[in-house]
């Protein structure tokens, strides 16, 4: 079932833990999938962020050498 056209995706957890992060997001408020998206969307900016910081980093350590 998609939502928004998002597609679904399936990942392997195991029923115990599943059953409990089920609690743990009612107790918050959220469901699992937003909870889920929310974690996935926070470790893609941090990484993209890294890189973006990489990348200026590299592009002015070939600056300096280029003078």
């Amino acid at each position: 079932m998609t939502t928004k056209g998002t597609p679904g995706r399936v990942v392997r957890i195991d029923d115990e833990t599943w059953a409990a992060y089920g609690e743990l997001c009612a107790a918050e408020g959220t469901s699992r999938a937003d909870d889920l998206r929310r974690h996935a969307h926070a470790r893609v900016a941090a990484w993209r962020k890294q890189q973006a910081r990489q990348g200026a980093i590299e592009r002015r350590l070939k600056s300096l050498d280029s003078d």
